[in-house]
């Protein structure tokens, strides 16, 4: 497998396993992409495989920064699909990453929902538990906001399940407290909701729409999720129509992983994914030249690499990066 390969991801073909993933631009304007952020995005999509658009709220009471992108109306639409024909135009396939906060989502005058009354962050509310009506209403929240995705023209989306946000909360024993049918005790519970909006994005969307999920595979703290329940959840996200698993932290919002600095710190996890599904697994960490994206892909630890700050640094990474390895 080399990092100029091709690889399909149920009906789109990606031209190389190189990825940009979803990092917070704060460019919004009016919960839209505008010009900068178009911009930033065109540079970013050349000589790339994959470009995951930073997370947008899918309902209100699920925005997690003043500056965050919005698919939760009708009105975004045009935005989006001006975004996705300039990421088409440089080669790129392109997925929009869907997301509610859950306990880390900033007030603004509404109900901060999730699975239990438990604060992620020292700077956010106390939130309500959710009901089995609230349950209902964000999945279909999820449902609208993959269609406008798909009415957008874009090849998929990406549902946000790490970071300590709302599917991570569900997943997470340290935030899920509950003792009903979505119970954090059990691997069935933790992992509902996440097959329930899987399932109903997919019922949605059609066969000929990718559907991703970032998972935060683990806590590292006391308590919390364990890499040795990684192939459980991920074996149930691909039986509940997952056609990507993308490896990241959970809660409380760990995008590294702690004690390790090394180029894809996350790839243990990611291989324990990859031995588990049929489906193609993307990791994310510390990558920074084409020689360490190689290194990954050589030892089997994913199908996709991720170049998070490195793409920052350098909008042309992509390209460089392939004509070295």
């Amino acid at each position: 497998m080399k990092l100029a390969d091709a690889l399909q991801i149920r009906n789109v073909t990606i031209r190389n396993r190189i990825a940009l993933p979803p990092m917070a631009t704060g460019k919004a304007v009016d919960g839209a992409p505008g010009d900068d952020m178009i911009e930033y995005y065109r540079q970013r999509s050349e000589n790339t495989g994959l470009v995951i658009v930073e997370h947008e709220y899918v309902s209100p009471e699920g925005m997690a920064h003043p500056t965050q992108l919005s698919i939760a109306s009708d009105e975004v639409i045009p935005g989006y699909r001006k975004l996705a024909g300039t990421i088409h135009g440089q080669g790129a396939a392109a997925l929009l990453q869907i997301s509610h906060a859950g306990a880390a989502a900033i007030n603004g005058g509404l109900v901060v929902l999730a699975p239990s009354a438990v604060r992620t962050r020292d700077d956010r509310p106390m939130p309500q538990e959710m009901t089995a009506e609230d349950i209902k209403r964000v999945t279909e929240c999820y449902v609208q906001a993959a269609l406008r995705a798909k009415e957008a023209g874009f090849d998929g989306i990406e549902l946000h399940g790490a970071h300590g946000y709302l599917l991570n909360q569900f997943y997470s024993p340290l935030t899920n407290k509950r003792t009903d049918a979505y119970t954090g005790s059990t691997m069935a519970g933790r992992t509902r909701f996440h097959a329930e909006v899987l399932k109903a994005v997919r019922a949605a969307v059609g066969e000929d729409f990718v559907v991703a999920i970032r998972f935060g595979a683990c806590d590292y703290e006391e308590g919390g999720s364990v890499m040795a329940e990684i192939p459980e959840a991920v074996r149930i996200f691909e039986a509940a129509g997952a056609d990507l698993i993308d490896i990241s932290g959970g809660v409380p919002h760990i995008a590294e992983k702690p004690g390790h600095k090394e180029p894809g710190w996350f790839s243990e996890e990611a291989k324990c994914a990859k031995a588990s599904v049929d489906i193609p697994v993307l990791v994310t960490g510390g990558v920074n030249t084409g020689a360490d994206a190689q290194a990954i892909l050589d030892a089997g630890a994913a199908d996709i690499i991720g170049v998070g700050r490195a793409f920052l640094k350098d909008a042309g990474w992509a390209g460089k990066a392939l004509a070295s390895v």
